[in-house]
């Protein structure tokens, strides 16, 4: 399967996510990347997603607008905006028990390793005695927890 064939898998779930946000600016390349970030982290998407993943989106937008006290999301954060909406997608479908292979998921993809930029964190497999959904609990922490410490770079002072 090529890039012109996963878009085309991509473009229902983009577009159902478009028409919840609702907003006349919508940037489709932004969707696809989460939806392709999900995919490279052992979840397929489906249009039944579409408006958990628009509620992780504005959640981590309004989380780092907050935390940084900007209106726009500057270009720098987006791969971490990215892996934050998919830490809070995931760790919403796994506290709503609807995180498992029959949706799609492939817990042991999931959890062998991690890449964003140049940073790659990788989880052992079969070693020690972490069970599969400690490793996944851990995945989930990083992602949820990644950049907090790139938000003082982009910080305004509030008056």
């Amino acid at each position: 399967m090529d890039d012109s064939d996963k878009k085309e898998d991509l473009k229902p779930i983009i577009e159902s996510i478009v028409k919840i946000i609702n907003k006349k600016e919508v940037d489709d390349k932004f969707i696809e990347q989460i939806l392709k970030r999900l995919l490279s982290l052992g979840y397929k998407s489906s249009e039944a997603d579409s408006w958990m993943i628009t509620f992780c989106i504005q959640k981590v937008e309004n989380h780092i607008k907050n935390s940084c006290n900007i209106s726009e999301i500057p270009d720098e954060l987006k791969e971490i905006e990215i892996d934050r909406i998919c830490g809070e997608f995931l760790f919403s479908k796994k506290q709503s028990g609807q995180l498992n292979a029959e949706n799609g998921f492939d817990v042991e993809m999931a959890i062998k390793q991690v890449q964003a930029g140049d940073t790659n964190v990788t989880f052992a497999i079969g070693e020690g005695s972490e069970t599969l959904e400690t490793k996944l609990n851990s995945l989930i922490s990083y992602l949820l927890n990644v950049g907090e410490g790139d938000f003082v770079c982009y910080r305004q002072i509030k008056w």
